[in-house]
């Protein structure tokens, strides 16, 4: 039997499993074409089509049998990967940790641009929910807000959760849509927003920044109009760049700042993605839904990879993972963060 083969049939059981209601068929197309990503690890649908263990001779019927199955309306994103979001959720949210959210956007060359909404377990995060558009992009707060209504309604309720994003997201009507859901946050800020701390003048998040290491200020309005009001605190290292001008929602303080730096862990996912994994950048997809369902077919296999690097730890333990971790749990300054990781199916987790 083909490592595919071997491979897609154990992905099916579990796809079957996780998805009853979506049509047999489907999954088990979507089952063939995961385990050959895994395999291959490859964007191009010729190099992809060759590994599908399929009883088709013509390269160009393998090549057609993909190219329906990522135009298919039946293959729905939101819908496959809805269980498994869940479960990293509820892992990432026990024991009422808090559950840190990343949003951010990567470009695949001036074709397309693919926004990306993950989740934190662990050094690094799972994706949930996505979407593309075509050309050079910064995608705006309407398709933001479709990512961030299908995470939320996927989120247990009284579940602590932080939202944490570069200094392209923040807009009045983010600032609202977290105030709405009593999600804590941390977001980045441009040096150019016009800013009024109640003390004078109107001035910018980067006059604020200038001439200091270490800056906070309680109660500030954003945007120079409605009523967005906010605290941020201002980081600038020794032989950093730029400063870290950060808004939140808690007192300012130098800890609640550097909450921030949590959300790199969506850093490794891309690369994942892209140059270090799947070279999602080399696709040549220009329909935004079919590279849309490539991800979900990548996002799949990465999840199916953390589950059983997950068991494997779990049933045969190399001697090092038989030690009892005394790494301490990452904390932020407003709740505590969880440091487990994730595993479908399962209800336990260990340290990383």
């Amino acid at each position: 039997m083909s490592t595919v083969k071997q491979l897609s049939e154990e992905i099916a059981q579990g796809l079957t499993q996780a998805l009853p209601n979506v049509n047999k068929p489907v999954v088990r197309k979507l089952s063939l074409a995961v385990g050959a990503m895994i395999e291959g690890r490859t964007p191009n649908t010729v190099e992809l089509s060759n590994l599908l263990p399929l009883p088709l001779e013509r390269q160009d019927q393998r090549e057609q049998w993909l190219r329906r199955l990522l135009s298919s309306p039946a293959l729905c994103c939101e819908t496959v990967i809805e269980p498994f979001a869940q479960e990293a959720l509820r892992h990432a949210g026990q024991n009422g940790q808090m559950i840190l959210l990343s949003l951010d956007q990567t470009d695949l060359g001036d074709r397309m641009a693919v926004l990306m909404l993950t989740v934190r377990i662990g050094d690094r995060s799972l994706p949930l929910a996505w979407l593309a558009e075509a050309g050079q992009a910064n995608i705006g707060f309407h398709r933001q807000k479709i990512l961030l209504d299908k995470v939320l309604a996927w989120i247990s309720a009284g579940a602590a959760v932080m939202l944490l994003a570069d200094r392209f997201y923040p807009s009045l009507e983010l600032f609202q849509w977290l105030k709405t859901q009593s999600w804590h946050y941390r977001l980045r800020l441009k040096g150019n927003l016009v800013v009024d701390t109640g003390r004078g003048d109107e001035t910018t998040t980067a006059h604020l920044a200038q001439d200091h290491t270490q800056r906070y200020w309680p109660n500030v309005r954003l945007f120079g109009v409605g009523e967005v009001m906010t605290n941020i605190g201002i980081i600038h290292d020794e032989g950093h760049p730029e400063p870290w001008i950060i808004a939140m929602d808690c007192p300012p303080t130098r800890a609640a700042v550097l909450d921030y730096g949590s959300r790199w862990a969506i850093e490794p996912t891309f690369s994942d993605f892209k140059s270090r994994g799947f070279q999602l950048e080399d696709s040549h997809l220009r329909q935004p839904a079919r590279l849309e369902r490539l991800i979900l077919i990548m996002a799949l296999a990465m999840h199916w990879c953390v589950r059983v690097g997950y068991q494997d730890a779990v049933q045969r333990p190399t001697p090092l993972e038989k030690k009892p971790h005394s790494k301490p749990t990452p904390r932020t300054g407003a709740l505590q963060n969880s440091g487990a990781v994730w595993s479908p199916g399962s209800h336990e987790a260990c340290d990383t």
